[in-house]
Parts: structure tokens; sequence; C-alpha cells
């Protein structure tokens, strides 16, 4: 079970999450002050809807119950209320884990995928799709890379807009002037979607068996939780991609918001639910100035945390899984000249971003 506590006084809304087996966090939430201000423009979000076509059930732990069937009707939901936007948004960013592991059992995962992507198919705006570790289950990298989950072509048409090396998933594109959007590949280093014969599997079993001496590589180390099977990292030819696309933004003042599937900041989400190498990831960010924003799924419970180090936003976004039939789980930001405010449904929480 999960339990909260809110509270606070003016535009400072505290919001403490209490989850089973001793896991806690605390995030403050600003309340987002009603404006008749236009925005620039506003994008949707959504993450984890992991849909299967099968009974209800329950997560790794089983302390956690997951809706696999209802979740086609929340992204529905999700559809139509950015269709039906005061001000549409201008694109959306769907965070990872669309479909749901357990279709690969059922010799499901393209029938699935057909069924998630079909509301995508007639959005009236472009669909930027993060790669999570259930997209992984069910496609290897080679797969998903010919796959309609492949979304680059959305990305910049300028040089540098992706990463050297075709295999790795990442991207940069420019909405709107001023405003750069990078989505990251956290499963670049994996032993997911990669072939057991490749230098890149070697590498992330060499990398993950010096923290997790488990059997089983899903059930976390007692010291560095994050480094399980279903997590993965950022290789260092992704990082310098990122840093050089970075340095090119701080020198034009734009405002970056980066994406991914798993979170970077500690105090973002539960320990076991980071990248491999969020301390790298961080140090990047943390070296430039033009970063306001990091947005990732995969801790269903959500989070945030604003770094006062750098002023940078670290949001996860609560999971369509494991919410109720009943209940939504998504969001629409709207971004400003010294903003962003996003708006959520459900679960999700509204959050104001103030850049700094």
């Amino acid at each position: 079970p999960v339990f909260y506590f809110e509270g606070g006084a003016g535009s400072n809304f505290f919001h403490i999450r209490f989850v089973s087996g001793g896991c806690q966090y605390r995030s403050i939430r600003q309340n987002v002050k009603k404006t008749t201000e236009e925005p620039l423009f506003t994008f949707g979000v959504i993450a984890d809807v992991q849909y299967a076509d099968i009974d209800d059930g329950y997560n790794y732990t089983r302390t956690r119950k997951r809706y696999y069937r209802s979740s086609l009707q929340l992204l529905k939901n999700a559809l139509d209320a950015w269709r039906g936007a005061r001000v549409p948004p201008l694109f959306v960013l769907q965070l990872g884990d669309l479909i749901d592991g357990f279709n690969k059992a059922h010799g499901a995962s393209e029938r699935a995928l057909d069924a998630a992507l079909r509301g995508f198919d007639s959005f009236p705006a472009p669909v930027h799709h993060v790669w999570g570790n259930h997209e992984f289950y069910n496609f290897s990298r080679s797969a998903l890379l010919r796959s309609r989950l492949n979304s680059r072509q959305h990305a910049d048409s300028s040089p540098g807009s992706a990463p050297a090396r075709p295999d790795i998933y990442a991207y940069r594109f420019t909405p709107v002037p001023g405003f750069t959007f990078v989505v990251l590949d956290a499963y670049d280093v994996s032993l997911l979607g990669r072939e057991e014969s490749s230098e890149e599997y070697r590498g992330a079993m060499e990398l993950i068996r010096r923290y997790n001496q488990n059997q089983d590589l899903n059930c976390p180390p007692d010291v560095k939780q994050r480094f399980t099977m279903f997590n993965g990292g950022f290789s260092q030819e992704q990082l310098d991609w990122l840093d050089a696309v970075l340095t090119s933004a701080d020198e034009k003042q734009e405002r970056v918001t980066i994406v991914s599937h798993l979170p970077a900041h500690p105090d973002s989400t539960d320990a076991v639910c980071l990248a491999w190498n969020c301390e790298e990831l961080l140090a990047v960010i943390g070296s430039h100035k033009s970063v306001v924003c990091y947005m990732a799924g995969h801790a269903h419970d959500g989070g945030y945390h604003r770094d006062e180090d750098t002023g940078v936003h670290h949001l996860t976004l609560d999971g369509v899984i494991e919410t109720s039939p009943y209940s939504d789980a998504f969001g629409i930001v709207s971004v400003y000249a010294d903003r962003m405010e996003l708006k959520g449904s459900g679960r999700v929480m509204d959050q104001l971003f103030l850049f700094s």
C-alpha cells in the first residue's frame, strides 16, 4: 500500500508518500496558478501504459495491482483530452513501456503494439516514443529500430541531431525556436535487447555483476539497488553527444527538456528505479545552464525533485498501468517564456517548473 500526507500554505504544496517496504520520498509541489496568459505551446505526457489483453495482476513483488486490459482505455482518455484541449498539444511525449512484457509469452507483442498505437496513428500531432524495459521484453533493439516506436523521423534535420552510432536511440528536436527537447536511450548499456554474443551485452553483464551477485539479476543488491536487469544506462558515446547538444543550447540560450524512461535523480524516485550511471548523466546535466527539466517514467508511483544546485526539475510521471480504471494518469504541459506548468489528470499532480 501507498500512504499520502499532503499540506502546505500559500503557493507551496507538500506531498509526502510512504511506500510499503520502507521506501519513502518527499516531493514539494507548487500549485499552478490560474492565468489568462497564453502559452507559447503545450505538449502531452504519459508513461507506462503497459497494455496487454490479459486479466489484472500484480507487480514483480506482488504488492501493487496492475490493470493490463483497461490501460488501453486510459490511453484513449488521454488522447481524447489532448484533442479537446483549449490549446492543443504541439506533440506528445510517450515515456516508455507502452505495452507489457507479458505479451511476449502470449505471442501477442505485435497485436498489442498495434492496438496501443492505433489511437496515436490518428492523433493530429507528432508522438515521441521513449523506449523502456518492456519494449525490450517484447522486441530486440534491431526490431524496435524498424518499428513504429522509432520516432526519429521527428528529429531536427540539422547535423548532430542524433548520435553517430545508429543503434543508439536518441535524438533532439526543436518544436519552437528557443526550446529544445532531447530523447535519451536509457538502455543503450543494458542486457535487454542485445544479442548475448554481442560486445555490448558482454560489457553490460560485466558492469552489472560488479554490483549484483544475485542469481536473479532482477533482484536488487543491498547496495546500489539500481543495478538490476530491468534497468540500464547511457554509453559514453551517448553522454558525449548529449554534452555537445547542451553546449550548443547554452550558446543559443535555449531551454532544454530531457526525456528518458529511467529517472536520474535519487530524490525523484525509489533507489531501485534509477539509471545505472545516473551520476554521470547528472554530471553532464549539471555542467550546462540550458537544462530546465528531466522527465522519466518507470517508477509507477511518480515523484518530483528540484535540484537546488542546478535548478533542474526532475519529474517522474505516475504510470498508467497501476492506475484504477476509474481514474487517469496523464498530463498536459503549458510552456511559457519563464516556466512550464503541468496540469495533471487523475493520479498525476499539477506541477510548476520555474526556469532559473
